[in-house]
């Protein structure tokens, strides 16, 4: 049978750490790496057209 025991709050957490800081940290790194690779792939785009 299941196990009716309500559980209070404190026991049913685990303090994870939070996605959005832990992307957030790595932003200062991959904006401008994103950046450059979009800059290269439209340069290369212009001179493939033209």
């Amino acid at each position: 049978m299941s196990n009716h025991t309500p559980t209070t709050h404190e026991q049913t957490t685990d303090h994870s750490e939070d996605v959005i800081e832990a992307v957030a940290h790595k932003m200062s790194y991959m904006l401008p790496i994103a950046g450059a690779i979009l800059i290269f792939l439209l340069a290369f785009i212009a001179v493939k057209v033209a």
